[in-house]
């Protein structure tokens, strides 16, 4: 369960603090998914960023499965980010130095537990059409591939909660469908709760439920 309530964002500037986001709430249960919509400079992947735990809110409170996690010390902070949260970016953000294989396995290096995961690895590369990539470099794939290899690496621990900031954004319209549809897929196999930001109508319409973040405030509407 991912719960927020009356979340606020601001950041000081010289003429006075800037406010993003104000007074937001949101409960999404396990199995859930939902986009978030709204215009550039909204604050939709600062709330998604304050969602992932990769910084605080100015007032508020984040509850996931339980957990405040912003009440807990850095180190076990990145702990529960590692073990419940995965992140699917818009520039991928794969090392560019390693396999595919090695790129999705790189959330289970911080308790050093790879080779556990060696075989669930496999088993996502497989499901993402890309079992017979894992040796290549992330430079001699397409758009599309890339956007795949992230996906697998942000589901390789199972997390309770599946982020993902505008996952189609630097992607052909066929590249873009291709993903949204193993997106919607994996949620479905997978059962974590899954939040997408983005500008595209196309990929929001394929979630049932969707949110709009205009004037720092965010508004539920349903799709259909």
């Amino acid at each position: 369960m991912l719960e927020i309530s009356s979340l606020s964002k601001e950041y000081p500037t010289p003429r006075g603090p800037l406010r993003l986001l104000e007074n937001v709430s949101l409960s999404l249960a396990r199995g859930q998914a939902a986009a978030i919509m709204g215009p550039s400079g909204s604050g939709k992947s600062t709330l998604l960023y304050i969602l992932g735990t990769l910084e605080p809110p100015t007032a508020g409170e984040v509850v996931l499965e339980g957990c405040r996690p912003f009440q807990l010390a850095e180190r076990d902070l990145a702990r529960f980010r590692n073990r419940h949260i995965g992140f699917i970016f818009q520039d991928h953000c794969l090392l560019p130095q390693c396999s595919v294989l090695e790129n999705v396995l790189a959330p289970t290096l911080i308790e050093k537990a790879a080779e556990d995961y060696r075989q669930r690895a496999l088993e996502l590369l497989d499901q993402v059409g890309l079992e017979d990539r894992m040796d290549h470099r992330p430079a001699e794939l397409s758009g599309g591939e890339k956007q795949r290899v992230a996906m697998a690496r942000a589901m390789i621990r199972n997390p309770s909660l599946l982020l993902c900031d505008e996952p189609t954004g630097n992607l052909d319209s066929r590249s873009a469908a291709s993903v949204a549809d193993l997106l919607v897929e994996q949620h479905r196999q997978h059962g974590s709760i899954l939040l997408v930001v983005t500008h595209s109508p196309t990929l929001a319409a394929r979630f049932p439920v969707q949110y709009r973040l205009t004037d720092r405030k965010l508004e539920r509407g349903v799709s259909g």
